[in-house]
């Protein structure tokens, strides 16, 4: 295998100096002897080097450059999410690298540090841990920041978040059960990461049973298949006196709960009521129409990048968290 050219091999060929090499790179011709442009471009095309994006950078104070950490790229929402950041930075003429963290909080510190090293103008970030201590390196390095989808316990003022109104939709959700006649709320969850959206989710619920003298449960299914989960949500159901409603917290374990409800020939809303969290737009389709709280991500996305450019381009930080509201899809499921 052929050794990869580099712009100190280009420099010595030309006899110029990297930082020369460099300014030809990005197009800054100022002060420059035709000549000299001319010999380096020669050399250039002559030994085929291809530029790595750290060479453009060299003589940059920035690199139009933003990392983006999501928790899982398999994910329908942060799929979204990334989209929505994608949209806003590419017509401001930044691109975004993106990486998996597949909700693990070494994969994330580690995406981090390289990140840091690629010098990259700034980073959302949608966090697997629950804890600031795993980003405050970035802001002792004063690279701008903002936390985005899952809520961190510990966030300082200063650190930009936007998120959604998870604990207060759930919350309002418990009331509208109650006037609706339900009597339980059976949540069905899965933390795949330690700052998941679904624990201000379950919080909500909580409280709003507490608040409105509803029964409450929740199964935690992460690390389980889906024969347990059925084996426990109809012993559950059973036991449960009264008028019942089923809560899916995150969009992947309704596909779960469907394939359980179709093996045990269960119905909504005459079996109970089912609704899920998340903008899953087939679920109209299913039996009369699911009844959704629906996150808006790409607006989330574009609202994560928006700030950041502001913390970029005014050279400075004005914490802040912003509570998206989650919009209420009423269909018969319950």
């Amino acid at each position: 295998m052929s050794q990869r050219v580099t712009i100190g091999d280009v420099a010595k060929q030309a006899g110029v100096s990297v930082t020369t090499v460099s300014r030809i790179i990005n197009g800054h011709y100022e002060k420059m002897r035709p000549a000299t442009r001319e010999r380096v471009e020669a050399v250039i095309d002559q030994l085929h080097f291809v530029p790595t994006a750290s060479a453009q950078r060299l003589r940059q104070d920035q690199g139009h450059v933003i990392g983006v950490l999501v928790g899982d790229i398999a994910n329908h929402f942060s799929s979204l999410l990334a989209k929505g950041i994608d949209d806003v930075l590419k017509q401001a003429g930044y691109d975004i690298l993106l990486v998996n963290t597949n909700n693990d909080q070494a994969t994330e510190k580690r995406a981090l540090q390289r990140l840091y090293q690629q010098q990259v103008d700034g980073l959302i970030i949608q966090p697997d841990a629950r804890h600031f201590q795993q980003f405050v390196g970035m802001v002792k390095r004063k690279v701008p920041l903002v936390i985005v989808d899952r809520e961190i316990d510990d966030l300082p003022l200063n650190v930009t978040a936007i998120t959604s109104a998870n604990r207060d939709a759930c919350f309002r959700l418990g009331k509208h059960l109650v006037e609706h006649g339900y009597d339980n709320v059976l949540a069905i969850s899965a933390h795949f990461a330690e700052a998941s959206g679904q624990i201000p989710r379950l919080a909500g619920l909580e409280a709003a049973a507490t608040e409105y003298g509803l029964t409450f449960h929740n199964l935690e299914t992460r690390g389980h298949d889906r024969r347990w989960l059925a084996d426990h949500f109809t012993h559950e159901l059973a036991q449960l006196p009264g008028k019942t409603a089923v809560i899916s917290l995150m969009g992947p374990v309704l596909f779960d709960l469907l394939a359980i409800f179709q093996q045990y020939h269960l119905t909504f809303p005459d079996d109970f009521g089912l609704i899920s969290f998340d903008d899953w737009e087939w679920s109209q389709f299913v039996a009369n129409g699911i009844y959704l709280l629906k996150q808006d991500m790409e607006l989330m996305g574009n609202l994560a990048a928006q700030r950041l450019l502001q913390q970029i381009e005014q050279r400075r930080v004005d914490g802040s968290t912003t509570l998206l509201p989650v919009e209420i899809v009423d269909r018969p499921s319950i």
